[in-house]
Parts: structure tokens; sequence; C-alpha cells
């Protein structure tokens, strides 16, 4: 279980701090879960990433809040595959990683001499 402090948010989806990221991913490893993928939404203060797992069909999702300009732990310790999808999305959103083994420097799609632009702001606001 990954504890009776969460608060589920949404049908399988527990917000979660920006400090919490790296225990809960491993209590639901230990607890059978695998990785699928992170998603990401820029608002206006801050970066919504969402991890999602997956154990026999039941998804289990993590949401964090990183204020825009702060770091967030990998969580490629515990699954090593999310640093693939830690750098798009540090690529896409500006999202630092700290402890990313592999940092491709905002440099995973686009090459040194491209122009960065915003990716995809729709100014979504936090209910």
């Amino acid at each position: 279980m990954i504890g009776s402090s969460i608060v589920v948010t949404e049908e399988n989806t527990a917000e979660i701090r920006p400090d919490e990221v790296i225990t809960l991913s491993r209590a639901l490893k230990d607890e059978g879960f695998r990785f699928i993928t992170m998603s990401s939404a820029e608002l206006e203060d801050s970066v919504c990433v969402l991890y999602h797992f997956d154990k026999d069909l039941e998804l289990r999702n993590l949401k964090v809040y990183v204020p825009k300009g702060s770091k967030i732990s990998s969580v490629a310790s515990v699954y090593s595959c999310a640093f693939l999808v830690e750098n798009e999305i540090n690529e896409h959103f500006g999202v630092d990683f700290d402890g990313i083994p592999l940092d491709f420097q905002g440099m995973l799609y686009s090459d040194e001499e491209v122009q960065k632009t915003p990716f995809c702001t729709i100014g979504i606001k936090r209910a």
C-alpha cells in the first residue's frame, strides 16, 4: 500500500508532494506495478507531472505539481526506463530532474541549432 496519508484526487490518482515521488514509486514497484510512462501539462506557476503505473490491467497514477524553476527527483533510480520520458518532459516543459542517469540537457529531440519555443501552452488553471 502506498500509505493512508495520500490524498486520492481522482480514480486511481494520488496527488503527492515532489519529495514523495521516489518513496511512492518504489512502494508501487515493490507491490508489483510496472512503470508505463509520464505525462505533463504546464500550468500558470507549475508543471503538473503524472506518473502512470500498471499491474494486471489496474492503473495507478501519481500526480505532482512541480513549481517552475525547481527540480524534482528522477525516478530512474527505481525504474531505469524513466530517463527517456524525463528527458522529453525536460525538453518540452523545462522540468529539471535531479539524479537522472542520462541527461540529454534538453537535446533529446532538438539540435543545438534549433530555436526553442514553448510546447503547447494552453493556460490550464487548477480548480
